[in-house]
């Protein structure tokens, strides 16, 4: 089987690819930052299911998205490349730069290393977030044809941040890829089971509601994805040739607000839902309370907008079949109450 780089790994998508990956025979490498993240994570995949294979299989590498040293030894000798690396805070940096250049330029250094090592291909963790932002109203589900305008106004950093390093890569592979494959993933919120305390921070969502810390549900819609299901799509954007060159939206189905998610929970999971919100809070409210919460403010442009996105391209060309937005909201629940990560929950009753 092939030597696999997983950029990223203590990452919630990383992960799951990993698993995926050794589950498949492949021998993995990956990397952290810095050296204690190292023996959590190979104890995160053996509790996960990896067993042996997290030491037989798994080379963990050090090495940072702002520097160059480490990613030539991480890289040389792989066929394959994931690149899923990517700060994602919860809070807002003190300036988009902050997000911005490690993001892009932390692209640009992975490609390079990966050219010169004589890669295959390079599967780019994108997101939506490259996608669907910057445009005016519409109807008509996004696709992969759509770009993110990122001079619009009231864009976050996040979003500039995907966009600007998803742009870089494609433009890397036109003028200097050589002879290097790039095929990209541009996921919405990933929710799905966590593998320990350390999630992702798409996660905190459904716990917030579960633990009672969001009082109402702003007027905010979204797309949805199980973390196993973007794993999965790695996987065959990576050995597919039709995947070449190529954009996939990673959407279970249909946006859903987040009134329609905090009732699904509370229909779902009996009294373990019990603080779950039960109403829609006015775009008022939710300004007035932006006013003392900074890290609010992001989501005001989007309030009261509902967007929708079509992953007719994955399903089509790498026969791509995701579970169900219900499904990925409960097992995400059911992962925290599993690992005691909610606030005094009263235990699954339905």
């Amino acid at each position: 089987m092939s030597t696999v780089l997983v950029t990223g790994g203590s990452g919630f998508i990383a992960g799951q690819t990993i698993l995926q990956l050794l589950a498949a025979g492949h021998h993995v490498r990956t990397t952290v930052r810095s050296a204690q993240r190292a023996d959590p994570l190979r104890q995160t995949l053996r509790s996960a299911g990896a067993g042996a294979a997290a030491d037989d299989s798994l080379t963990i590498h050090l090495a940072d998205l702002r520097d160059d040293a480490g990613w030539a030894q991480a890289i040389n000798g792989c066929e394959y490349v994931l690149h899923m690396a990517s700060p994602f805070p919860l809070g807002i940096p003190a300036h988009e730069n902050d997000l911005i250049v490690p993001a892009r330029e932390g692209a640009l250094r992975v490609l390079r290393a990966a050219r010169d090592a004589g890669v295959r291909r390079v599967v780019l963790t994108s997101s939506f977030a490259a996608i669907g932002y910057g445009h005016a109203p519409q109807a008509a589900p996004f696709t992969e044809a759509d770009w993110t305008d990122p001079t619009a106004p009231g864009l976050t950093a996040y979003v500039k941040s995907k966009t600007l390093a998803e742009r870089a890569a494609w433009d890397f592979i036109a003028r200097e890829g050589a002879a290097l494959e790039l095929s990209v993933v541009n996921p919405v919120v990933v929710l799905g089971p966590v593998l320990g305390p350390d999630f992702a921070t798409s996660i905190q969502l459904v716990k917030r509601m579960l633990d009672g810390g969001m009082p109402g549900c702003p007027s905010l819609s979204f797309g949805m994805v199980d973390v196993r299901d973007v794993a999965d799509l790695h996987l065959r954007a990576m050995s597919d040739p039709l995947a070449r060159g190529e954009r996939f939206l990673a959407v279970a189905g249909d946006f859903m607000s987040l009134l329609d998610i905090a009732k699904l929970l509370r229909d779902r999971l009996g009294a373990v839902a019990r603080k779950v919100p039960r109403r829609e809070l006015p775009d008022w409210v939710v300004r007035f309370g932006a006013l003392l919460n900074p890290a609010a403010r992001q989501i005001l442009p989007e309030l009261g907008k509902f967007k929708n996105a079509t992953n007719e391209k994955a399903r089509r060309v790498l026969h791509w079949a995701p579970r169900s937005n219900a499904e990925s909201l409960i097992a995400t629940a059911d992962s925290l109450v599993r690992l005691d990560l909610i606030k005094s929950h009263g235990g699954r009753t339905k």
